[in-house]
């Protein structure tokens, strides 16, 4: 199995087109992709907030990626550091699960962010891959409530 690596600026583009291709209920259109990437990129540099391990597809590309965003609170007994990080995607191209890749990345991500002090982790989990999560010791939270609140969009002025 080919080992993850640490991503760079460089892999930007490719883990916002797993994200969008495997985890987003509806694919970014070219437009999208450009702007998540580009962001991405920027936050992927040294002193930026973005983590992400990624296993090279054979055939070009990334086959996996695991992406966390880390980011400050105020410290508890529980998180005594106040560093935190929202797991924010794990994907894989369909043609590459089943072999442990995702499992990979997401465990080298977890060892990185522990050794930069992180004590505070989160994530998101659907039905499919939350007993990966729970294999990595992630537990869900039933104090935890996930609650969404988007802006209102503009009225359209009527002609």
């Amino acid at each position: 199995m080919p080992e993850p690596r640490l991503a760079t600026p460089a892999d930007a583009a490719e883990i916002t087109r797993l994200r969008s291709e495997n985890i987003l209920s509806e694919a970014l259109d070219d437009a999208w992709l450009t702007t998540c990437a580009d962001q991405l990129a920027l936050r992927l540099q040294d002193g930026g907030d973005a983590r992400a391990y990624v296993v090279d597809s054979p055939d070009g590309g990334l086959a996996t990626c695991a992406l966390g965003l880390v980011h400050a609170v105020l410290p508890a007994p529980k998180y005594p550091k106040g560093l935190a990080v929202r797991i924010h995607a794990v994907a894989t191209d369909p043609a590459h699960r089943r072999r442990g890749y995702a499992k990979a990345a997401l465990a080298a991500l977890l060892d990185h962010l522990e050794h930069e002090g992180v004590t505070l982790y989160e994530l998101y989990a659907s039905e499919g891959s939350a007993p990966l999560y729970e294999q990595l010791g992630f537990a869900a939270d039933p104090a935890l409530m996930r609650m969404t609140r988007l802006p209102s969009p503009p009225e359209r002025s009527r002609p």
